[in-house]
């Protein structure tokens, strides 16, 4: 049985080099408000240490646009907000997904091939 959620990512990119973006972090919220919380911790989190341009940019998407941020969400539409630091800039992404329930090992017999595994030694 899937159950419903959100996959949230953290992407950076270096806008003077010209670099493509990179996955900085990810997370799967179980909601709405999770998915929510996640991005608004974040930038509450790092608004202290953002140029004044940059802060002002977090602060109005914590304030200003939360209430269009909540509803996007409860609709299970996509979302992301970036914010621009000096010559980086960073985004969030929310996207809808239905979770997939992962399946246990217990009273399975593993592959014959499982047990020719042998871990590195120093």
């Amino acid at each position: 049985m899937t159950s419903p959620g959100f996959w949230c990512e953290c992407w950076t990119q270096n806008l003077d080099e010209q670099q493509a973006p990179a996955l900085f972090g990810s997370y799967d919220a179980r909601g709405a408000v999770e998915a929510n919380n996640w991005v608004a911790t974040i930038l509450r989190t790092i608004s202290p240490a953002l140029d004044t341009a940059a802060c002002t940019e977090a602060w109005e998407r914590l304030y200003d646009h939360r209430i269009d941020t909540r509803r996007a969400l409860l609709r299970r539409e996509p979302w992301s907000v970036s914010i621009t630091h000096i010559s980086t800039r960073i985004t969030w992404t929310v996207r809808p997904v239905l979770f997939l329930p992962l399946a246990h090992r217990q009273g399975s017999e593993l592959p014959m091939c499982a047990y020719d595994f042998k871990p590195l030694t120093p």
